[in-house]
């Protein structure tokens, strides 16, 4: 294994487009973490072909080659052809368990590592506990983004336990800049004033309009929250979809509880990911009300690296982001319904108190959550792996 070369290929699921401005999350972290890993080893990304976009390209010093996408079979096969050709060190396979034990008969002696984003992959309906088994079974390495994540794949799989590492994800601090910034002031009261929310107090949330996110509690806590602010407005960025306006009977629900407050909720309905940073500018409290499950969340760092408090639900990995009372306040999810309103009543009401904990968010961000550090991170340990 030694004498591969340290150059590593990474195989993203093929569901979306890579890059897109219009993609779920594990496209954004494959891109980011690419473009810093590339400089410490040479990298590869391989997606679904588009009829917009190259076949191939470098793009920021990594490479980018389009397979034909018929399902997933198909992509995996063409995918299979391309390793082929370019002889990695390293196969880096992005959140679909399936796709390791498809390679490793392919390429028995190849290093090959599993990058996991949630639980959705590594249940039912999309695969079983024994097929998850053999599949982990397959990888040199399991990585994933949280230790919750680590004691969910380890429930199901406990033979896997020594080859799991959990390696946090990063934000790019050059794009989430600080609200408290001259920049990020213009740039906030340039929006107010467009969006005519000037003198308002704005919580935002950012994300999926989907149950497991909890959007239905934060209109619940609004009804509280705008008794004592009657001024506060709650902005909800996102939709159900990935780039896509299609309603939803949940969007719909939603919709109408946020109709019932028309002067203090407005939907925006999705937004590229490019697009995010300036929302983060507006917003005083970002909201993350997600329900059981959440992996990580990375709408709690971006929150964080912008400067702005977080009020948050302590579910699943974010507990490892938020550090409580200190970047913001976290919420037992058995409590939701007192504490959510209590916390966001809390910070609206005091200015100094937003801004200290928008500047520990940033400290936090620089410490722990950059892109630089995660890849560091990845290429130590396939240096470590690799016995270099």
């Amino acid at each position: 294994m030694s004498q591969r070369p340290m150059r590593v290929v990474i195989v993203t699921p093929g569901s979306f487009p890579i890059p897109s401005g219009k993609s779920s999350s594990v496209e954004q972290v494959v891109q980011k973490t690419a473009e810093k890993l590339v400089t410490f080893m040479p990298v590869c990304v391989l997606g679904r072909r588009t009829k917009y976009q190259p076949r191939s390209e470098m793009r920021e010093g990594c490479t980018y080659i389009r397979v034909p996408y018929g399902g997933s079979r198909s992509y995996i096969s063409a995918v299979s052809r391309q390793i082929a050709i370019r002889k990695p060190g390293v196969i880096q396979v992005e959140n679909r368990p399936h796709f390791v034990l498809y390679l490793r008969k392919r390429f028995p002696r190849c290093f090959i590592s599993l990058v996991l984003h949630s639980k959705i992959f590594i249940s039912l309906p999309y695969i079983s506990q024994k097929y998850l088994k053999a599949c982990l079974a397959a990888a040199d390495v399991v990585i994933v983004n949280s230790d919750y994540l680590k004691q969910a794949v380890l429930a199901k799989v406990p033979s896997a336990a020594h080859k799991i590492v959990t390696q946090h994800l990063g934000v790019d601090v050059t794009k989430f800049t600080s609200r408290w910034s001259s920049e990020g002031n213009e740039s906030r009261t340039q929006m107010l004033k467009k969006l005519g929310y000037e003198n308002r107090k704005i919580i935002l949330f950012v994300g999926r309009l989907i149950p497991r996110k909890g959007v239905h509690h934060l209109l619940k806590a609004m009804k509280t929250v705008i008794q004592t602010e009657p001024d506060a407005v709650l902005i909800l960025v996102g939709g159900a979809f990935y780039g896509s306006r299609r309603l939803t009977a949940y969007v719909k629900r939603l919709y109408r509880e946020g109709s019932k407050m028309p002067q203090n909720v407005k939907f925006v309905p999705y937004t590229s990911h490019a697009d995010i940073p300036k929302w983060f500018h507006l917003a005083d409290v970002v909201a993350v009300p997600s329900e059981e499950g959440e992996a990580f969340g990375l709408v709690n760092i971006e929150a964080m690296a912008s400067g702005v408090p977080v009020v948050a639900t302590n579910s699943g990995g974010i507990g490892e982001v938020i550090k409580n009372g200190t970047v913001g306040y976290l919420v037992d999810l058995g409590k939701i319904e007192t504490d959510l309103p209590l916390y966001l009543l809390r910070l609206l009401a005091d200015e100094e108190l937003r801004r200290a904990m928008g500047e520990q968010g940033i400290q936090r961000v620089d410490q722990l959550f950059t892109w630089d550090k995660a890849a560091e991170m990845r290429y130590d340990l396939y240096k470590h792996k690799l016995g270099r």
